[in-house]
């Protein structure tokens, strides 16, 4: 039984993101195209203070959501970014000192998915992160450069569950539970 392949790509714009259309050969014998992004991987990470009872998560300007629904371009989220680095968890630490000030040690890996698998090539590593009120060394923030200006919440645990009970965080996390 002969499978879909691909057997040609062409780039069609390279930036912050690539994307490239691939020409698929079907076991029907046709051809059809798609696009695909190219995107990198990318670390997600919920910290938490287990004797609080509480998790830090963080909001930001998000375009294509504003674009979609003026005015309502910030979403909680938990702290993440594209892995630049060898080891997903040194990528889930840095993340997690830029964006939310706080310093990690321990992660838990908790799955790692794709996050649009019918256009894009991008992969999630999902961590949680105990820590405590000392590990909070700095704001967070994100970095100025690149214009993030991130606002970071520490919830309690049981509020962060009601709102994805709820649906008023509708992340991944929250749809993989649907």
């Amino acid at each position: 039984m002969s499978k879909h392949h691909i057997v040609s790509v062409r780039t069609v714009f390279e930036g912050w993101i690539k994307v490239i259309i691939a020409k698929i050969a079907a076991p029907s014998g046709n051809s059809f195209e798609r696009e695909i992004e190219i995107h990198g991987n990318a670390v997600a990470v919920l910290p938490y203070d287990p004797d609080r009872r509480v998790a830090i998560v963080i909001s930001q300007f998000r375009p294509p959501i504003d674009y979609l629904f003026p005015g309502s371009s910030h979403i909680v989220e938990p702290v993440a970014g594209i892995n630049d680095e060898d080891d997903a968890r040194d990528c889930a630490r840095r993340e997690a000192m830029e964006e939310a000030g706080v310093r990690l040690q321990v992660l838990e890996s908790v799955t790692r998915c794709w996050t649009m698998p019918g256009i894009s090539t991008e992969t999630i590593e999902c961590f949680l992160a105990p820590y405590s009120i000392d590990d909070r060394v700095a704001s967070g923030g994100g970095l100025a450069h690149e214009n993030e200006e991130i606002d970071v919440h520490e919830w309690p645990l049981r509020d962060l569950a009601a709102h994805m009970t709820s649906g008023t965080i509708v992340d991944l996390s929250y749809l993989a539970r649907k």
